[in-house]
């Protein structure tokens, strides 16, 4: 699979077990992730998802991805992050995203949840979040498995107003 020719463009990527596809511009990738500015409907982007770079059964861009392109940078919307995340290396890479967004997501293969919260502790096989409500109220600490994460999302629309309702409505 040759990701570099897709850089800066929107692509769709199928998995092998899941339903759902993920669209969106490809910004960056290691051997184990593979960044997007993501786009999760329509002519719509909102936010970043970092997709566990296995289970992959295609990365495609076909005609509707180029239509929808072309209708986003209408818009004035160009792909970008502003700062290298370091998706080399899984731990560095939870990190990074704890310190620069205060919250974060992640889904298993199955999507049907979604994880929201903030890191309090990651190793080389697990990682400790701090589970944050629907309301914005911050709750007790989950542990999943490393291996188990499929996507992780950031600086999405729903997890900045979280992240806001935590910050201001609480105090």
């Amino acid at each position: 699979m040759k990701l570099g020719q897709y850089h800066n463009s929107l692509i769709t990527i199928e998995f092998t077990d899941k339903k759902e596809p993920v669209s969106g511009f490809l910004l960056d990738y290691s051997e184990d992730w593979i960044l997007l500015q993501n786009n999760p409907s329509d002519f719509i982007v909102d936010g970043y998802v970092i997709v566990a770079n296995k289970n992959i059964e295609g990365v495609y861009r076909d005609e509707n991805e180029i239509f929808i392109e072309q209708v986003i940078r209408l818009k004035g919307v160009l792909p970008s992050i502003n700062k290298k995340i370091p998706l080399e290396n899984t731990k560095a890479m939870f990190e990074f995203l704890n310190n620069e967004y205060g919250l974060f997501s992640f889904s298993k293969k199955s999507n049907s949840a979604i994880y929201p919260g903030k890191l309090i502790a990651i190793d080389e096989s697990q990682i400790t979040l701090q589970w944050i409500d629907l309301k914005g109220k911050w709750g007790e600490n989950r542990v999943f498995k490393l291996d188990k994460i499929r996507q992780v999302e950031f600086d999405n629309d729903y997890l900045i107003s979280l992240k806001l309702a935590s910050e201001n409505l609480y105090n």
